[in-house]
């Protein structure tokens, strides 16, 4: 790509990562006016690519499902399953992918993110059933226990940002990411997760979902 469609392009990628940034820490009722400032970039550059808010959110969270899609891949190509399933998860958790979550039932879902998001839990699974099957992950995780935890890595605290904040999440994921491994592990609570209630989330539920939702 050149000259205007270069400059485009980039600026679609700022506005992206500025609105995952703004959206993940202050919330989705934060203003549109706060991605375009963090983007360095105008208003009416912001709207004339994506019309309204929800177009916004909906495109992030197709962003983040792609990106899990591809981290997916490269731990099923991965030499060692269980490398190949941590590196998924610090992958994801760097760019993200579940920091959307909150979204839940207040946008509507597209197809294209509902291709996106079975796409995605396809390759997971089979990334987990390589780990649990060479006995690197324990056998009683699932795969939605896998997206959930995440889920909820890729939430930031508002100001959580910075060398401080990061060496805590990297420390912390690390604690979780070994007690997802076999040595003699203690069981785990519950039934697992099930994929009614990982999708269900999502249904639209109207304008009022927003409203009512606790921070």
């Amino acid at each position: 790509m050149r000259g205007r469609q270069a400059e485009a392009a980039r600026n679609d990628r700022l506005v992206l990562d500025a609105a995952r940034q703004v959206f993940a820490t202050q919330g989705f009722d934060a203003p549109v006016s706060a991605v375009a400032k963090r983007a360095g970039v105008g208003m009416g550059s912001l709207y004339r690519r994506y019309g309204s808010k929800s177009e916004l959110l909906q495109r992030l969270c197709l962003l983040a499902m792609e990106q899990a899609i591809e981290a997916a891949e490269a731990a099923v190509a991965a030499e060692d399953a269980w490398d190949g399933l941590a590196g998924y998860v610090r992958a994801c958790v760097a760019f993200g992918a579940g920091a959307l979550a909150p979204l839940a039932g207040t946008i509507e879902t597209t197809p294209a993110m509902w291709r996106a998001s079975r796409r995605g839990r396809e390759l997971l699974e089979a990334v987990v059933a390589r780990a649990r099957r060479e006995r690197g992950l324990r056998p009683d995780v699932t795969t939605l226990d896998v997206a959930w935890l995440v889920e909820l890595f890729s939430r930031r605290p508002a100001g959580g940002e910075g060398a401080a904040e990061d060496a805590v999440q990297a420390r912390l994921l690390a604690i979780a990411l070994d007690g997802l491994r076999t040595p003699r592990p203690e069981p785990l609570p519950g039934a697992p997760p099930s994929p009614s209630h990982y999708e269900g989330r999502w249904r639209y539920r109207g304008p009022e979902a927003r409203r009512e939702r606790v921070p």
